[in-house]
Formats: C-alpha cells, structure tokens, sequence
C-alpha cells in the first residue's frame, strides 16, 4: 500500500509522520513523504523522534513533483497550506487532512520549542496509531 504524506516544507510534521508509519506499519506500508517546497529536515523532528526510537536522520526532504509517477493509495495532508495547493491524485483512493500545529514556527527557549515538537510529535503519533489501524484491519 502506497501512501504519501505532503506538508509544506517536508522538514518536520511530514517526516514525523513517516518515520511513525514506517514504524507501524508491520513492512505492509510503502511510505513517502513530501512538500510542495523542500526545507529540508528538521534538526529538531530528527532529534524528537529518536527519542520515540524511530530514526529519521536519513530521510531526504522531497517535493512532491518527484513522485508524480506513483500511484498512491492514501495521500494525507498534515497542514492546511499543503492541503490548499495540494496537486490532485487522480488515483488516490482516498486523501486525507489532518492538520497539526507547526513546532518550527515555536519561539522561546530551547525547553521551550523542544516541548513543542514533543506535543506534536504526540499528536502525529496518535494519528497515525489510528490510521494504522484503519488501515491495515
């Protein structure tokens, strides 16, 4: 099963949400992810997520053109920009929106913005706890 997750910059809500997927979806989910812009990855997503034990420090920042040739099951949008300018995928069996607050827009301390990625990353992880289980039931 093929599923793309698209953001904005695929730096951060995007690479999380693969890394989780990748992580439970027992080897049956072919994920990518993508942005409609590249930013490349997060140091602090990179960093939030080894905490959960899931290794993203190799993912690669991609746009979404780069997969123009796949043919995906899901597509799910994790903010509301990308939903916005999302490209259509004609063979999608179903897309999907959720929209998840943005922890690299964060501003304060350090403890500060690392608690925000940890709020969404918590977010992220719920979410793709259920999808997982929709799916794959």
């Amino acid at each position: 099963m093929n599923i793309l997750v698209l953001c904005t910059g695929n730096s951060c809500r995007s690479q999380m949400m693969h890394g989780f997927l990748n992580s439970m979806g027992e080897g049956k989910l072919n994920v990518y992810s993508a942005g409609v812009e590249t930013h490349g990855l997060n140091p602090f997503a990179v960093g939030i997520m080894t905490e959960e034990g899931i290794l993203i420090h190799e993912h690669t920042s991609n746009h979404v053109d780069e997969y123009s040739d796949v043919t995906f099951d899901y597509v799910i949008t994790v903010c509301d920009h990308a939903k916005e300018v999302c490209p259509v995928f004609p063979n999608a069996k179903k897309v999907v929106h959720h929209s998840f607050s943005d922890p690299s827009h964060g501003t304060g301390t350090a403890k500060e913005i690392v608690q925000a990625f940890r709020t969404t990353r918590g977010e992220i992880k719920e979410f793709a706890e259920n999808f997982v289980q929709e799916v794959l039931a």
